[in-house]
């Protein structure tokens, strides 16, 4: 029986080692995008970025997006994950609208192995903040705990509303 736990362990952490060995290595390529805020997610803030989304496509925020999502927990993105589960493909399209998540605290091993493959199988674009240091900005004013409606004019914010259920979402959106 012992030499079955033993083996079992020694399986155990062999399989944990290569899995980290290949889905431990960061791939983003900071260079590629940029993100700033003149004041956080505030009223009056002017926002500028470059983002990836789950496929490495770069997204640049132009004037016709005239609100963004925000998540920055787990919990709220698997909410707005669910909402926009039952949306069509072009429903974030179609209400200007970008989903932005700030996956920065998450370890690499889990990012890649299971966040970006799972992100991969859904029909819309999330754009992804990997620097702690564009997450800061983007938290400031925002509320981690909630989902951020941002509603923009010309990449200025309008307003920031938090919302913390699916029905205050829709209504946000609407």
């Amino acid at each position: 029986m012992k030499k079955i736990v033993i083996t079992l362990l020694v399986l155990i952490l062999a399989g944990a080692g290569v899995l980290f060995a290949l889905n431990g290595k960061d791939r983003y390529d900071a260079s590629r995008y940029s993100a700033s805020l003149s004041s956080g997610l505030e009223k009056g803030s002017n926002i500028s970025f470059t983002l990836p989304d789950q496929f490495d496509k770069a997204h640049t925020l132009d004037d016709t997006v005239t609100k963004l999502i925000f998540v920055s927990s787990k919990s709220t993105g698997h909410m707005v994950k669910s909402y926009l589960k039952e949306k069509p493909a072009d429903f974030l399209k179609k209400h200007h609208t970008l989903f932005v998540a700030d996956i920065s605290p998450m370890p690499v091993v889990i990012r890649n192995t299971f966040a970006l493959p799972d992100l991969k199988k859904q029909h819309y674009s999330v754009l992804l903040i990997y620097d702690k240091t564009f997450a800061k900005a983007f938290k400031q004013g925002s509320e981690a705990d909630k989902i951020n409606i941002v509603q923009l004019k010309q990449k200025e914010v309008q307003s920031v509303h938090q919302v913390a259920t699916v029905a205050e979402l829709d209504e946000a959106l609407k």
